[in-house]
């Protein structure tokens, strides 16, 4: 029996060197074992308590979701300390007044993360817990500060995790050890009796895609992978396409996420094969066969990979016909209900006995039953005891003793805390075998589809401050992509005549409706508005306005956006109504895309694949999210050339061949490379070799950047390096020539094209080719480079881009810069002099000596090191 949940961390060091945590970040897959996260949550407890953190008092952590976030998680509840997680897309003012309330004596973060929120309390930094000599892991003699003073039990808090409100007072819902337990225990014994079958899919992989500052993200990102033995990957992106990559590449086999994410990577499969006959035609027909909707859909399982599944989706309701696009695709959806102040979960989604639309059955432990509205009521020890109070507010208690949290609101108050009936504000229906089934909110948090919370009152408090506004209510709409606020706006002076068809009203609201987005968040923002033709809101004998009407009345009317309307059409308007739902409207180049066009992370994530996947073009995920305009974002697809690049997707894509890697051809590869190559180096001309000592102690995988001669130079390094280099090395070419090889222009006579085709099939095989596009595509060859250093290959990139015309360094491209940052690799500069001399002379023997390779000292970057930097520096380096 478990009493807290460090004794999952213990736990931990059974898993020994067996994967726990993989992260994508930029190029790189870092992977983590069991006894690694273990070793540095022990020492990163260790410096928490030389800084004096002990029982109950509060961290922050404030970081995006890796393998570091859940180490630091661990070390804190190992001091007894309360977690106080931070969401990352959170506003500055909001995570200042959790600190406000919470009081906490150190924050842990990334450098990002750091950097947007200013917080006057010292910091620890993520990047430095990487390092495994940044922390005292496995001391032989612990600090005589790490043991507790007061020994943790279940009812010790665990956490502390803040609501979305960002105008109003943010609540934080305070969560027990025995809270979460409640959860996890039952968890693990309805999983045991499925674990003897659990080998044959060993190790059972999740790809995390929600926050770990939220209780699911938790759940399903540390806890519950870890009663499988399995294994969890982050990544950073949430582009569908490279959602699919990692999902085969990595062999996962379930995909933990929010409704709105399935709906994006929905409308991304539809894109992809809107073109396959009846792709569409197939879904809608009616088969309960699983396997024969395998192999209808088998081309969407084949490139998900085999391994895969099933989704776990959670922190929203999920839209019925998203639900049956993926599981008439062949594919498990398991849905669960719950919040944070039940922990996460109340019902969860049997994986083999799912009932359609339903969002499972209740645990066993706990108790739902539906009030005469409908409500659903929830009891439990999986329920907080309540919100965290402001120790900075009077009259909550005094001395060290007082309570400080409110008990759990919308509460019965006849029992105990235990044995209190949580009111969740949902209305829901139970049926005869005990499912449930979600028919929506009762209460007025508008909970969108990204599984974000908007609360009425934080709007309508920044409304009311706009001098046009009277009064104002914000209620929940359903949208074609979930549910949003809109706000019915009654105007200062508004006769009853002062609703639409009164062009200055409406340009007074617009104003006032601008100003106040200003001040929310982003996904708090409004674009739906309505002018109420009345003097007043319908409203209760106790005056209280009433919300439903005017819900209904707004989602029954025609809500005009934020936006003027009276601009141009385009392309890419077509696009956005796609992406928003809506019908296509003219767009102006300074709308906004999230105040006027009301789309959030994940639906500029959509925005993104829709625009790739309609002009052929690949886009770069982080400047297309610093364009906050239309404007913005037909300047990033004029600048990817599109044209060029539908010319080029005519012609195939650039080759990145996996087949040399695989066992038996790589060691033939290594057999050829030794008997063949290297030998008719050595007799055209043995060059001088300068530098080899700095590459003493260093391994695989490194960033070989070179000079570029002639089309030998590839063959004269690999000569030139020792013989650990030599056998596990990926060269990059010119990715124009590689495909020209590959796939010959139409016209080509037949012994041309199995000329070209010999050519690139040799040079794959002896020098395990991949294509660095000259014009556009570099992203794909950098994501493939990050591939071949994972699998332990060192990279060889001439970053001049062509060869030199005179012998002379040519200016390196940017892309260098770009790529060495995201490797994250020691980088050694190689210098080649006298080739260019004797292939003018057109000389095929080369005195000895006459060709001299300088190997330059290995350089790693710092990580706040800018590409330009870094392209400079590396052109200093081969100039030497």
């Amino acid at each position: 029996m478990r009493s807290t949940l460090n004794s999952y961390l213990a736990d931990f060091l059974l898993g020994g060197t067996d994967i726990a945590f993989s992260h994508r970040r930029g190029l790189r897959t870092k992977r983590w074992s069991y006894k690694r996260v273990a070793d540095t949550a022990t020492g990163l407890s260790e410096l928490l308590a030389k800084r004096g953190i002990g029982h109950r008092d509060r961290v922050l952590l404030v970081a995006e979701n890796g393998v570091e976030w859940v180490a630091a998680f661990f070390a804190c509840l190992s001091r007894g300390a309360i977690v106080v997680p931070v969401d990352v897309q959170s506003e500055p003012t909001f995570v200042q007044r959790v600190q406000q309330q919470v009081g906490a004596k150190v924050a842990i973060g990334d450098l990002a993360a750091c950097e947007r929120f200013p917080l006057e309390l010292p910091l620890i930094h993520l990047e430095e817990i990487s390092s495994a000599n940044a922390l005292p892991v496995n001391s032989d003699a612990p600090s005589s500060n790490s043991t507790l003073d007061v020994p943790l039990s279940g009812a010790d808090i665990a956490e502390i995790i803040f609501t979305s409100g960002t105008t109003a007072e943010p609540k934080g819902v305070v969560i027990t050890h025995q809270n979460f337990l409640a959860n996890l225990e039952t968890l693990e014994r309805e999983i045991r009796p499925y674990l003897k079958w659990e080998r044959f899919a060993h190790p059972i992989r999740f790809l995390n895609l929600v926050p770990l500052s939220h209780v699911f993200g938790q759940l399903m990102g540390v806890f519950v992978p870890q009663l499988l033995g399995g294994e969890v990957f982050f990544c950073d992106s949430l582009k569908p396409t490279e959602i699919f990559e990692i999902v085969k590449r990595e062999r996962i086999s379930v995909v933990v996420c929010v409704p709105r994410m399935l709906e994006v990577m929905k409308d991304a499969i539809e894109t992809r094969f809107a073109d396959r006959g009846k792709f569409r035609e197939s879904l809608k027909a009616s088969d309960s066969s699983i396997a024969k909707r395998w192999w209808t859909f088998r081309h969407v399982h084949q490139m998900l990979g085999w391994k895969f599944w099933a989704f776990v989706s959670g922190g929203a309701s999920l839209d019925r016909g998203t639900e049956e696009f993926w599981q008439r695709l062949g594919f498990a959806v398991i849905q669960g209900y719950g919040s944070t102040e039940t922990a996460s979960l109340v019902t969860v989604n049997h994986p083999f006995k799912t009932k359609a639309g339903s969002i499972g059955a209740v645990l066993p432990g706990q108790q739902v039953r539906l009030a005469e509205n409908g409500e659903i009521l929830v009891r439990g020890p999986n329920v907080s005891p309540g919100y965290w109070k402001d120790n900075n507010n009077g009259g909550l208690g005094k001395g060290k003793d007082r309570e400080e949290f409110d008990s759990t609101p919308h509460a019965d108050e006849d029992t105990t805390t235990a044995g209190k009936w949580f009111h969740t504000g949902d209305v829901g229906e139970i049926d005869a075998e005990g499912n449930l089934f979600f028919k929506g909110r009762q209460k007025e948090v508008i909970v969108t589809s990204a599984g974000m919370n908007i609360y009425p009152a934080d709007l309508e408090a920044v409304l009311a401050d706009q001098p046009e506004i009277k009064m104002c209510a914000v209620v929940g709409i359903d949208s074609p992509r979930g549910p949003e606020p809109a706000a019915a706006l009654i105007l200062t002076g508004q006769t009853l005549s002062g609703g639409f068809g009164n062009t200055e009203a409406e340009g007074q609201a617009r104003r006032a409706v601008e100003r106040a987005n200003q001040s929310l968040a982003p996904f708090q923002r409004l674009r739906r508005w309505f002018i109420w033709p009345d003097t007043d809101f319908p409203r209760t004998l106790n005056q209280k306005i009433r919300k439903g009407i005017i819900a209904e009345r707004i989602q029954d009317t025609h809500v005009r956006d934020v936006a003027e309307s009276n601009f141009r059409t385009s392309e890419l308007a077509q696009i956005l109504a796609h992406v928003s739902g809506e019908e296509a409207r003219p767009v102006q180049p300074e709308e906004n895309l999230a105040t006027d066009l009301k789309l959030d992370s994940l639906g500029r994530v959509e925005l993104l694949s829709v625009i790739e996947a309609h002009y052929g073009i690949e886009i770069d995920e982080s400047s297309f999210n610093e364009a906050t305009t239309v404007a913005g974002i037909e300047h990033i697809i004029a600048l990817s050339d599109p044209n060029a690049e539908r010319a080029n997707s005519r012609q195939g894509e650039y080759p990145y061949p996996h087949w040399p890697h695989y066992s038996a051809i790589n060691w033939l590869r290594i057999a050829a490379l030794k008997l063949i190559v290297l030998p008719i180096v050595k007799l055209l001309g043995r060059a001088n070799v300068a530098g080899l000592e700095n590459l003493n102690g260093l391994k695989n995988p490194l960033l070989f950047v070179s000079n570029h001669l002639t089309m030998v130079d590839h063959a004269l390094i690999l000569w030139a390096l020792p013989r650990r280099f030599q056998t596990s090395m990926s060269i990059a070419m010119d990715g124009e020539l590689l495909r020209q090889w590959l796939n010959p222009a139409l016209g080509t006579g037949l012994l041309e094209r199995l000329k070209l085709r010999g050519q690139y099939l040799l040079v794959a095989f002896f020098f395990n080719i991949f294509s660095m596009p000259q014009q556009s595509g570099f992203r794909r060859s950098f994501r493939f480079a990050g591939e071949m250093m994972d699998l332990g290959y060192s990279i060889l990139v001439f970053p001049e881009g062509r060869r030199s015309p005179d012998g002379r360094l040519q200016p390196l491209r940017q892309g260098i810069g770009i790529l060495a940052k995201q490797l994250d690799a020691e980088v050694v500069p190689v210098r080649i002099d006298g080739l260019y001399e004797l292939a003018h002379q057109r000389r095929h023997r080369a005195p000895k000596g006459a060709i001299r390779i300088t190997i330059g000292k290995a350089v790693r970057y710092a990580s706040k090191t800018t590409p330009d930097e870094i392209t400079k520096d590396l052109s200093i380096r081969l100039e030497r």
